[in-house]
């Protein structure tokens, strides 16, 4: 078992990981820029280290700084949450070379499915389902043209390299194609210093259903799956499990085929496999793979009882997988919010300030994963990801009731929040029916973002 761990993060995620490690008896490390030396995560670590400036870039994503840290205080391990250098490639490789643990997947892994032409080749020679589109990264744009001969339109052009709904385009024409080619090719090169693309055809009102991983290197399983249908701009929003519009069919086929990625590729740690689920054709077609802990893990958690954290440090730590596939059950239904500092009304923009007062809900079956406390000040520097509330109840039903309830209660004076939205979506009959898609929060958000005015508690 790990000894000492340097959680490389901030925020809600590194508050999490923490307590994880807490609960096995690993004692923990802080990092923290100069904009984050109150931060919660901070406080309850045994040990913190000031790592440099509030850019992210000379603290967070400073590699060197990080590894000194951890030399410094007697770290045998380093997790990195979401985010920031979670799935760097390289980071996992220094982190090795230095003699210390990566909790996570190796460089290797992470190289493989975070190159998403090579994720894709991986994925079809797993048996595994891919949208239709370029078989490999494209060379140039006459390539493309002659692609979409099969594709037709709408295409969606995508960075090779890519994540978290940059370097995107979609094209509903030869004439919108012409011109969103070279922009994706500039926008990629630009976010990830790699200007490579592929193609996919465009699957019209798709739902995002993604399985959750688990591995050690030589065997793997699946913890069932998660919609995230839900979303903005790309972003998730909203998540819940499990999702209602798999027959129990389809859910066998779709996280049987999760197992087989993730062993052939050897995964370690906790990863998701993402796919885009065809309603109208009731197919499902893999998309990509996250290697690390994502945002809405505690979905997952609430539904089968398992603390991926824990798994993941308990794998870091050379034991094989603990649980058999046999031995996990779905029970009920969970929902997850991402509660950010932002104005719903103001085209969500960004609300940094002092948190004045800090009411959490509470009851059976309602978790609140936050780094907030009344009196702390949330930089400008950061994602505006403050909380996230999670609720589970034994239906979906009565999560709905249960999430309106317990947002009802929170209260986060001083900020914006998205709160608001959470609860008009909680009322409306399309989300309590289920009946919603990858982009019908932008739709909705047309006709309803300006009644979306949050109170500003003094």
């Amino acid at each position: 078992m790990l000894k000492k761990l340097l959680v490389a993060n901030r925020g809600e995620i590194a508050v999490r990981i923490i307590r994880a490690a807490r609960d096995l008896g690993i004692a923990t490390v802080a990092v923290h820029s100069d904009a984050d030396t109150e931060s919660l995560h901070v406080q309850i670590a045994d040990e913190a280290v000031n790592i440099g400036p509030p850019a992210a870039k000379k603290s967070y994503l400073n590699i060197p700084v990080l590894l000194k840290a951890a030399e410094d205080t007697g770290c045998d391990s380093v997790h990195p949450g979401y985010g920031f250098l979670a799935e760097n490639a390289g980071f996992s490789d220094a982190v090795t070379a230095a003699g210390l643990t990566f909790v996570g997947p190796s460089g290797d892994a992470i190289r493989l499915m975070g190159d998403k032409v090579a994720a894709r080749s991986a994925a079809h020679a797993a048996g595994v389902p891919v949208v239709p589109g370029s078989a490999g990264r494209i060379h140039d744009i006459d390539e493309a043209r002659h692609i979409l001969i099969d594709t037709g339109f709408p295409v969606m052009i995508k960075a090779a390299a890519g994540g978290g709904g940059r370097g995107i385009r979609i094209a509903n024409s030869l004439a919108e194609f012409e011109t969103a080619f070279p922009q994706a090719a500039t926008e990629a090169l630009a976010a990830f210093g790699d200007g490579g693309l592929y193609m996919e055809k465009v699957i019209t009102q798709a739902r995002h259903i993604e399985v959750q991983v688990l591995g050690d290197g030589t065997d793997a399983i699946h913890c069932f799956e998660r919609e995230c249908s839900l979303q903005r701009r790309r972003q998730k929003v909203w998540e819940e499990a499990p999702s209602r519009a798999l027959s129990p069919r389809l859910r066998d086929e779709l996280c049987a085929s999760a197992v087989r990625l993730a062993r052939a590729v050897g995964y370690s740690g906790a990863g998701t496999i993402e796919y885009l689920y065809d309603d109208a054709a009731d197919r499902f077609y893999f998309i990509e793979m996250n290697t690390r802990i994502q945002v809405e893990h505690p979905v997952t958690e609430m539904i089968t009882g398992i603390d991926l954290v824990a798994e993941m440090l308990r794998i870091a730590g050379g034991e094989p997988l603990r649980l058999r596939q046999s031995e996990i059950t779905p029970r009920g239904h969970a929902i997850e919010v991402r509660l950010n500092a932002e104005d719903p009304a103001r085209d969500f923009a960004p609300f940094p300030g002092t948190v004045t007062d800090l009411r959490i809900p509470g009851g059976p079956g309602v978790r609140f994963d936050s780094m907030l406390y009344a009196g702390y000040t949330v930089p400008p520097f950061y994602d505006s990801l403050l909380a996230k509330l999670i609720v589970h109840a034994e239906t979906r039903e009565a999560a709905i009731a249960r999430l309106t309830r317990a947002l009802s209660e929170l209260r986060i004076d001083g900020l914006k929040t998205t709160k608001p939205l959470f609860l008009a979506l909680a009322a409306d009959p399309a989300v309590q029916a289920g009946a919603v898609h990858t982009r019908w929060l932008e739709g909705w958000l047309e006709t309803h973002a300006a009644r979306l005015v949050p109170e500003l508690e003094p």
